[in-house]
């Protein structure tokens, strides 16, 4: 067992915390994300990350000041920095591993925050020795949450929609019709994983399509051109969340017992995808 709690019951639990207590976080927990950050380096593409956990410093907070986001972040008592090379579909892999330690984090009952943004000058690019044929597209402050929520950060939740989530008949499809519980039968639960997932602005750019009569999923993004407006906003960050996207769903169907595998493998299908660009598809067993 990956976590030691049900993966479902630490996705529901996770939440964006952006406020921490000055709890050092226990050695124990230390080694145990060490070792878990150590280990999770290949994404379903291929493409090879590196991930640390390093204790905050005040020069680390100061690295965050190019984010938009900065300010934001009150008191973390650490941080895990991540690279991935740079390839086809790295960010996906990168949105896939970095997800998979924030869950980690979150079974461990710490809070995190996705953080996108241009690294690759910055503090952070120095502790995790960037390589020419790296990027740092993500890092995520780490910590014990403050227990009440303060007015800033209510106001920030309710400002980002981080406690809103598109319907159901938004984000998944059969052809151009909403996909139904019923039709997608065991992967309704790795569905509803998918969309309670983090996405940058929540924006939820994931959009699924089933194909008739097989458990073959097809996953499109819907881009934000609203994002690319943001200065800091140098790479195509949205496809970090098909890759959280992604780590959400293969994790709650391997759970459910759904085994299947990641495949490039473009339906070519006409109609509402005419506005969606293809990505990957999960071929069910």
């Amino acid at each position: 067992m990956l976590f030691n709690k049900p993966v479902t019951d630490i996705i529901r639990q996770r939440k964006s915390i952006r406020s921490y207590t000055d709890k050092p976080i226990e050695e124990e927990k230390k080694e145990a994300l060490t070792k878990f950050l150590s280990a999770n380096t290949t994404g379903p593409f291929g493409t090879k990350s590196r991930f640390i956990f390093i204790k905050a410093t005040g020069q680390d907070k100061e690295a965050l000041k190019g984010l938009i986001t900065y300010g934001m972040i009150k008191n973390p008592m650490g941080f895990f920095i991540g690279t991935v090379e740079k390839a086809p579909h790295n960010l996906e892999d990168f949105g896939y591993l970095m997800e998979k330690n924030i869950l980690m984090a979150t079974d461990l009952g710490l809070g995190t925050c996705w953080m996108g943004g241009t690294f690759s000058t910055s503090r952070f690019a120095q502790k995790i020795a960037l390589k020419n044929n790296e990027i740092l597209p993500a890092v995520t402050p780490v910590g014990y949450a403050i227990q009440k929520l303060t007015v800033r950060d209510s106001v920030i939740r309710n400002f980002s929609g981080a406690n809103n989530r598109k319907p159901w008949s938004e984000l998944f499809f059969h052809g151009d019709k909403t996909l139904s519980t019923e039709e997608a039968g065991g992967y309704a639960t790795p569905l509803e994983m998918v969309r309670l997932a983090p996405s940058a602005s929540n924006f939820q750019p994931w959009r699924i399509i089933k194909e008739p009569q097989s458990n073959t999923y097809h996953f499109y993004i819907k881009r934000s051109p609203l994002l690319k407006q943001f200065f800091f906003m140098k790479e195509d960050l949205q496809l970090l969340d098909i890759g959280i996207a992604m780590c959400h769903f293969e994790l709650a169907s391997n759970e459910q017992g759904l085994k299947g595998n990641w495949k490039i493998n473009n339906p070519n299908l006409r109609g509402m995808t005419d506005k969606l660009d293809y990505i990957v598809t999960w071929i069910g067993n």
